[in-house]
């Protein structure tokens, strides 16, 4: 669809123009909550201050999404096939209107108390309760799709736990007898190069994952729910890049804080190491068409980083929230999403 006949559809289709509407909304908020985590480590270190940092997100937030999804938009494809909106046209794009609402609503709980949560877990909680409301059960939910979520948790959890762990080791082993002052320069500058890569895979992944909404809306929009082969169109990337930028411009500090200064002091090389492992299994998880959450995989591989000298060293009690409101998300955004749907379906 181009830029033309989709504006032509939201004149003719107000649910439409309203679920366009809410899906930027979350976007933005996603680059305001979400997209801060890729530079905590480079902040906290003081590798580069925090305007610089936020900048820097929103440029290459842009360029992720812009130039990942032209190259595989795998990701994409499995948020659009995960669930069935298939059915009535009216409640089905209603149901997802509800589902956007919901996980707003999640959002901002989750800014208001400075949790970093994942708005990539609540979309696929929200929009799956929404699919379960419409279809009367679970249905709803393409199981061998959503499985893929699954295995985002383990890479999230395990992979950037493990790789933290694994490559500050590595770094520790390789700069052992070097001086440290050269060194700390090194990997000073390193880290604005490895915040770089990190927000380039944030929009690579998040960005991703709203476009597949944004199709599925137009899809039902025009009484195709059943349609699995699709392109995604230049200026849906440019849009989606546009707004995630423009909520990283706007702020996060809140979110840079808990994720970067508060769970554990880093110094230079290990910020480094934190960013250079979560970039890999981000993109790892890119190229296999895995829907993860860069807010887990960001600060599992501050975990194992900081668990390299000693599991003292990290703060135990941040982790146990940011845990707790992980394992929320899904219930709790997902209940949200469904009873949004239910009285949205009601009221049109």
């Amino acid at each position: 669809m181009g830029l033309l006949d989709f504006i032509r559809a939201l004149s003719e289709n107000y649910i439409l123009l309203i679920t366009s509407l809410l899906t930027l909304l979350v976007i933005l908020i996603n680059g305001w909550t979400d997209a801060p985590n890729a530079i905590a480590t480079a902040v906290s270190t003081k590798s580069i201050t925090p305007k610089k940092a936020v900048i820097l997100a929103a440029v290459f937030n842009f360029l992720g999404v812009l130039f990942m999804t032209m190259l595989n938009a795998t990701v994409a494809q499995t948020i659009y096939k995960m669930v069935d909106f298939r059915g009535d046209a009216s409640a089905a794009i209603s149901a997802l209107c509800a589902g956007m609402v919901g996980i707003l609503i999640w959002a901002v709980a989750a800014w208001a108390f400075g949790i970093p949560t994942s708005e990539s877990h609540a979309l696929i909680a929200g929009i799956s309760g929404a699919a379960i409301a419409l279809q009367g059960g679970f249905s709803g939910i393409n199981g061998s799709e959503w499985v893929k979520v699954i295995y985002g948790l383990l890479i999230s959890s395990v992979l950037g736990f493990g790789s933290g762990l694994g490559v500050v080791k590595l770094i520790e082993a390789i700069c052992m007898k070097m001086d440290r002052r050269k060194t700390g320069r090194f990997f000073r500058k390193a880290q604005v190069g490895g915040a770089a890569a990190m927000a380039f895979m944030h929009g690579a992944q998040d960005g991703q994952k709203f476009m597949g909404v944004f199709l599925l809306g137009v899809a039902l929009a025009q009484g195709n729910a059943g349609q699995t082969v699709f392109e995604i169109p230049i200026w849906l990337m440019v849009l989606c890049s546009i707004v995630m930028g423009l909520g990283t411009s706007i702020g996060g500090y809140r979110i840079i804080k808990t994720v970067g200064m508060d769970m554990v002091k880093l110094q230079e090389y290990q910020g480094f190491a934190t960013d250079l492992a979560a970039t890999g299994c981000l993109l790892f998880s890119s190229l296999l068409g895995i829907p993860v959450s860069t807010t887990h995989v960001k600060t599992t591989a501050i975990m194992g980083v900081g668990s390299s000298r000693g599991l003292s060293r990290v703060r135990w009690d941040i982790v146990r929230e940011l845990a707790l409101a992980w394992i929320l998300t899904f219930p709790g955004c997902g209940i949200i999403g469904f009873l949004m749907a239910k009285l949205f379906i009601n009221i049109f």
